[in-house]
């Protein structure tokens, strides 16, 4: 069961080490007063509104994907789709080098929400289409794989803890760093730490496509 936590914990902290509206809201807010909680609460906001997302994809996969063939195909999708979002990080940052100047972050690179931290993890991360589109097909792959559902509660709790404790590690040091002056990270660090969660990504998606097939779901 502990591979459940440890896979969950990963893949989260890949995908918040990737740059994105989360991210840059994080930064504005860690700017502000308080500034170093900004983190904290939006990552509360995001873990509130995911809890919501997994319950729902496990009550739809109960009540409508009863076929193992459907489960199966979705398990092998997730897995692809890992593997080319693991493709696109690693294309992306070898062809355009990140530059952060957390400083120089404004409202005005803010769209949507900008007000409360809580409210707009929430917002952000629902205004963000890819971040449905993770849901519904990597992270449903994922549950299928390792077998997670309303009958097996534990697995729900170590696979949701695992996700968001993933997020909280980066983003609540993120948040500190920003609020307390830091104004950059080292791009040639960064960029290999991305390359990493990239071939990552690829690894463990090539991983759920095999092992859907070699074991295939129980209903």
């Amino acid at each position: 069961m502990i591979e459940i936590f440890i896979f969950s914990f990963l893949i989260a902290l890949t995908g918040a080490l990737s740059p994105g509206p989360v991210m840059t809201f994080t930064i504005y807010k860690s700017v502000q007063k308080r500034g170093y909680l900004a983190g904290f609460f939006i990552i509360l906001g995001h873990a509130t509104l995911e809890f919501g997302m997994i319950c729902l994809l496990l009550l739809g996969a109960s009540l409508f994907l009863r076929d193992i063939l459907i489960l199966t195909i979705i398990g092998i999708v997730g897995g692809i789709f890992l593997v080319i979002f693991g493709i696109l990080v690693i294309r992306e940052i070898i062809k355009n080098p990140l530059k952060f100047d957390f400083q120089s972050i404004e409202e005005a690179d803010i769209k949507g929400f900008k007000g409360n931290s809580f409210i707009g993890g929430i917002v952000v991360s629902l205004s963000n289409p890819f971040w449905t589109f993770w849901w519904a097909v990597i992270g449903l792959s994922f549950m299928i794989n390792f077998g997670i559902s309303f009958e097996n509660p534990m697995g729900i709790l170590l696979f949701f803890l695992g996700h968001e404790l993933g997020d909280l590690a980066f983003y609540v040091p993120l948040s500190i760093f920003v609020y307390f002056g830091g104004k950059s990270l080292n791009p040639k660090i960064f960029k290999y730490v991305l390359i990493g969660c990239g071939l990552f990504m690829i690894g463990f998606g090539i991983f759920l496509a095999i092992n859907i097939i070699i074991f295939p779901p129980q209903i």
